[in-house]
Formats: structure tokens, C-alpha cells, sequence
């Protein structure tokens, strides 16, 4: 496994919720949209709860390519069960180009970075954290950010 295979391996398995409700992925998007729009990044932001998109933001700079590009990592994490980053890495590490050897449209799919799983203690996946319109690892690192600031305030209160 490469570095960030394994940095991103270690991100799912602190990344992980006792419980995670609709006023959590509210309260979690806003301060993600917060945070970029402090930052002035030009981003869409997007949460998921099993298929249904129950958060939604787009700061200046972002287009409908970002919610397009939030779409196909999104179905990615749906499909994979992990980060979008890791699933594109995954298969560099292995010599492999994804859009070819996944053998899914790259219309629909895409294995950048940006789309965190939302997972239980369990491991179970609930839905997913998306950022869209920085470099991958940027995108990535956003979600990381914010979901381990969002869970250390929940242990901690």
C-alpha cells in the first residue's frame, strides 16, 4: 500500500459516528460552508443520507460541474464503500487507471477526491460528506478536516 493508502485506511477507521441524523449532516454542512466561505474557496458542498442529498451549498467560484463532478464521487462511495480518494488510489497503487479497469461509465462515476463515507462504529456506511471544486486532495482534506473537528466536539460534549 502506498502513503496515502494508508493515511486514508486510518481516516475511515477513526471517521466513525455513534449515531448521525439529519441535524447533524445540517449542523455539519453549515459549518463546512462556513468554513469555506471564510476561506473564500470557490466550492460546492454536498451530504448524503443513504441516496438522498439532505444538504446542499454552493459558494461563488462553484458551477454546476461541481455538483456534477459531487455526483459521480458520490456514486463511487456508494458503490465502494470508501473515500473516493481511496478507491482512485487503490487502483494507481495497483498500476490501474479506474475509468478504464472499474469498468463503470466515467460519466457516472469518478474515483477523485472529495467524498468521505459517513460510517457508523460498526463500519456500516449511512451516507457520504462531499466537496467539490479544489484539487482532489484539497477536496478530501476539507471533509477530513471537518468531520474530525465535528466528531471531537460531539466526544468531548
Amino acid at each position: 500500500m502506498s502513503e496515502l493508502q494508508d493515511r486514508l485506511v486510518a481516516e475511515d477507521a477513526e471517521l466513525r459516528f455513534a449515531a448521525f441524523t439529519l441535524d447533524d449532516a445540517w449542523e455539519l454542512g453549515v459549518r463546512l460552508r462556513a468554513a469555506a466561505a471564510e476561506r473564500e474557496l470557490p466550492v460546492a458542498i454536498a451530504i448524503w443520507l443513504g441516496p438522498q442529498r439532505v444538504f446542499h451549498a454552493a459558494l461563488p467560484g462553484a458551477s454546476a460541474d461541481n455538483d456534477g463532478w459531487l455526483d459521480r464521487k458520490h456514486r463511487v462511495v456508494e458503490r465502494f464503500g470508501q473515500a473516493s480518494l481511496l478507491v482512485g488510489e487503490a487502483f494507481r497503487a495497483n498500476g490501474e487507471d479506474f475509468d478504464t479497469h472499474a469498468r463503470l461509465d466515467p460519466r457516472e462515476y469518478a474515483a477523485h477526491g472529495g467524498v468521505v463515507p459517513i460510517r457508523l462504529e460498526g463500519g456500516v456506511v449511512i451516507g457520504a460528506v462531499g466537496v467539490s471544486g479544489l484539487p482532489q486532495q484539497d477536496d478530501h482534506d476539507l471533509v477530513v478536516e471537518h468531520l474530525r473537528a465535528y466528531l471531537l466536539e460531539r466526544r468531548t460534549s
